[in-house]
Order: C-alpha cells, then sequence, then structure tokens
C-alpha cells in the first residue's frame, strides 16, 4: 500500500529474474556479484514502495551493496543477460520500441538495431553469442541467432512460423502524438485497415491496454488479448493509446496515474480521440471502445464519460475499488494507486470508480470475464451487468467457465471471446 516501506527485492524473486525467469547469474568467474531485475509495477529498491519502470540492479552478496544499473535509461528495463566476457545487455522499452541496450555501469547505450520489438534473450555459456526473439507489428516473432550483440542488426533467422501471414494483405501503422488537456504529450499507435494507410473519416476501435505498466508498440500480437491487427483486418482504424501509467516514457510519466487511478489516464485517452478527430482520421459519427483488465477498467469508466461511442467491449475490468482490493490477489496496487486503503480515502475510492457515475452511460456494452478470476473478481463483472440490466442498456455478458484472469484454460475460449467481441462491434457499427 501507499506510504509503505515495502522492499522491491521481495517482487523481484517473487517474479523471477535473471537471463531466464526465475534464474540469477552471476558477474564474472569469482561470482562477486548477483544481478537481478524489477521489471515494471513491481516497485523499486529505492525509498518506499512505488510503482516504477522496469530497472536492472547488482548486489554484492557478502556485503549486501545494491547498485542500481543504467540508471540514465528513461524507459523501462526487462530482460537481460550476461555475455560470456561479462559484459550485460537488456532489451529496453522506450516509446513503441523495444530494443537492446548495452549497459555499462549508469549508462545504457542503444546497440543499432531493426525497428521493432526484441525480447527472450538468452546467452551462450562459451561465446558471446544470443538468442533472441524479434517481431513487428506485421512480422510474428521468430528466434534469431545474434553472433555478435553489438550488432542487433545482424540477424540469422532460425525459425519460420506462422508464414500464411506474409501471404495475406497486412494491415499498416504508424506511431500517433497529441496533447493531453494539462499540456503532456502522450503517445499511441494507429493501425489501418490493409492497403487504407493515411485514409481520412474511418471508423475508429480504440483499443486500450492492460497494465497499465505496459505499452503498445510495434510488435506482433495475435491472441485473445491482442487482436488489434485483426480489428484492422475487419476494417476499423485502430487507435491504441499509451496513455499515462503505461511504461516506456519514463518514472514520472507512469506515476502521473495515481492516485487518479482513471481520470486522469482516461482525459489522455479522449484527447487522443478528439485529436484523431480534428485531424480527420477518425469519423465522429463511428467511434467504438474496448480493453480488457486495466484495459477494461478504463473502458468501464469512459462509457460513464461520454456517450459519444456507439459500442464497448471490456473484459475482466472493475467498475468500483473497495470490493476489488478485497478480492484482488494483488491488494497492494489499488491501495498504492489510490492513496491508501478504502477507509483511509474514501472519497477517491468512490469519484475514481465507473460504477457511482453508471446513470450517465447509453453505450452498448459486451463483458467478458473468466469465471475462476481472481485478479479482477468476477463479481465486478455482476455489477456491471446488473447494472447495465437496470438502466436498460443493450448488453451482453460472456461468463467463460473456469477461466482465470489470463484465460489460460481451454483455447476455445480465447477464440469465442475474440469473434463475439468482433460481432458485437460490427453490429452497432457495420462497415
Amino acid at each position: 500500500m501507499a506510504g509503505s516501506d515495502k522492499s522491491a527485492i521481495g517482487s523481484a524473486i517473487e517474479v523471477g529474474f535473471g537471463p531466464v525467469p526465475g534464474g540469477v547469474a552471476a558477474d564474472g568467474p569469482d561470482g562477486r556479484w548477483i544481478h537481478f531485475a524489477v521489471n515494471a509495477a513491481n516497485g523499486s529498491i529505492e525509498g518506499n514502495y512505488r510503482d516504477v519502470q522496469g530497472r536492472l540492479y547488482r548486489m554484492n552478496p557478502e556485503s549486501g551493496k545494491i547498485e542500481r544499473l543504467g540508471s540514465s535509461f528513461d524507459g523501462s528495463f526487462d530482460q537481460y543477460v550476461l555475455l560470456a566476457d561479462g559484459r550485460e545487455v537488456a532489451v529496453g522499452l522506450k516509446g513503441t520500441e523495444a530494443q537492446l541496450y548495452l549497459i555499462e555501469g549508469d549508462r545504457a547505450t542503444k546497440l543499432a538495431g531493426l525497428a521493432g520489438t526484441y525480447a527472450g534473450l538468452v546467452s551462450a555459456k562459451g561465446a558471446n553469442s544470443l538468442l533472441v526473439q524479434f517481431s513487428t507489428i506485421n512480422n510474428p516473432q521468430q528466434v534469431y541467432l545474434m553472433t555478435d550483440p553489438q550488432q542487433p542488426f545482424n540477424l540469422k533467422k532460425l525459425t519460420d512460423f506462422n508464414p500464411l501471414f506474409a501471404e495475406r494483405a497486412q494491415p499498416e501503422w504508424q506511431p500517433y502524438t497529441w496533447k493531453a488537456d494539462d499540456g503532456q504529450s502522450v503517445e499511441g499507435v494507429l493501425i489501418f485497415p490493409p492497403g487504407e494507410k493515411g485514409a481520412k473519416h474511418l471508423r475508429m476501435f480504440t483499443f486500450i491496454h492492460g497494465g497499465p505498466a505496459d505499452a503498445d508498440g510495434n510488435r506482433f500480437g495475435a491472441n485473445w488479448y491482442d487482436w488489434a491487427t485483426l480489428a484492422a483486418s475487419d476494417g476499423w482504424l485502430v487507435f491504441r493509446p499509451n496513455y499515462r501509467g503505461s511504461s516506456g516514457y519514463g518514472d514520472e510519466f507512469m506515476l502521473g496515474i495515481a492516485p487518479h487511478l482513471v481520470s486522469k489516464p482516461g482525459r489522455d485517452i479522449l484527447a487522443g480521440v478528439d485529436a484523431l478527430v480534428k485531424d480527420g482520421y477518425a469519423d465522429p459519427n463511428h467511434l467504438s471502445i474496448g480493453g480488457y483488465s486495466y484495459g477494461g477498467y478504463m473502458t468501464n469508466w469512459l462509457i460513464t464519460q461520454t456517450t459519444r461511442f456507439k459500442s464497448a467491449v471490456t473484459g475482466a475490468g472493475a467498475v468500483e475499488h473497495a470490493a476489488n482490493w478485497g478480492n484482488d490477489d494483488m491488494t497492494w496496487d489499488d491501495a498504492w494507486y489510490l492513496g491508501g486503503r478504502p477507509w483511509e480515502n474514501p472519497q477517491l475510492y468512490q469519484s475514481e470508480a465507473a460504477l457511482f457515475q453508471f446513470n450517465k452511460v447509453r453505450t452498448p456494452t459486451h463483458l467478458v470475464q473468466g469465471g475462476a478470476d481472481i485478479r479482477v473478481s468476477y463479481v465486478e463483472g455482476e455489477t456491471m451487468e446488473r447494472a447495465l440490466q437496470s438502466l436498460g442498456i443493450p448488453h451482453t455478458f460472456l461468463v467463460l467457465p473456469g477461466e482465470g484472469h489470463g484465460l489460460g484454460k481451454n483455447p476455445w475460449h480465447g477464440y469465442i471471446k475474440v469473434r463475439e467481441e468482433l460481432k458485437w462491434l460490427d453490429k452497432y457499427d457495420k462497415q
């Protein structure tokens, strides 16, 4: 909770660290240092608990001294590896790109890579070669061999999964930047229907990422959670906003979400929608919205703030914060974001909750929820469905039996989820 002195090293151990999940790495043959990472939204070693971006550290096991590495980098670190010669290479997210960086003390030097997203680093034991995964919005993730870590652009392709995508008409994309209502610059991604890059007055689907410590960018997505390119192929201009609270834009930007957990990023998103209408990309009469997890939180909130969206698709998103604090398996994040436990800041718990403004909702809404979700309790979905029903708002509620937050029990459930979401969007805004 906010104000506590929870140590982030515990979070690092819990979530796993090192070159592979759950691993640790000794620096050099003498084993003098233990390296570890604290991923985004898992706190920080410095000071009281704060959900900052991903950071890299090393610890001297004899003295217990901890040093932060690559502190000059204002993005978010994720995975890292130690090379055979002791050098450290890490994946760093900055804006819409996840690139490789050479870490030397406080310095983080960007290596010359290809535009896109690097991930899944694995280092060789006796050489400085790396196995990496790489993808772009239109190119599925593949495994590559990188024989020289100084040259991430020089990749030897080892896999060729899903070649079918290369045989189909593909959406095109571009970054998009706008100003929030307080003047803050905010970035996102626009994904156009195939062959329509730069087209104007398109029907637009605002698709909000979860987290909130995540960011949309130049990486491949094709599953029940990330189906933006599928929506684009169905004729939607897809707007993916990296609102305040997103990682990859500096700690201050990420921390800007607290304590106004939904209203602050909500204004960022609506300002982006306004800008896209003003710039002529989006047809103001053909707007829809959706998201899952925190993207569901934001969707639920935004349909209380405006009636401009013709439809909404929301999944596993809370409509209030007190019961969610009590039922969530990660109770500390709600309390940290909202400045205390429910009885310590009751006004904010209510003012930042969609439920208490549902009298303003007019948007036909499709809900989806895992029946066994303990990250965002199933009771949140039931509460929202009850509210929509009592207001006479057109809605459906798809419950996936036995599924948790990640919908990992039955792959058919993910297929059904996306099928029904696309059907709902098309029902209220045919192409």
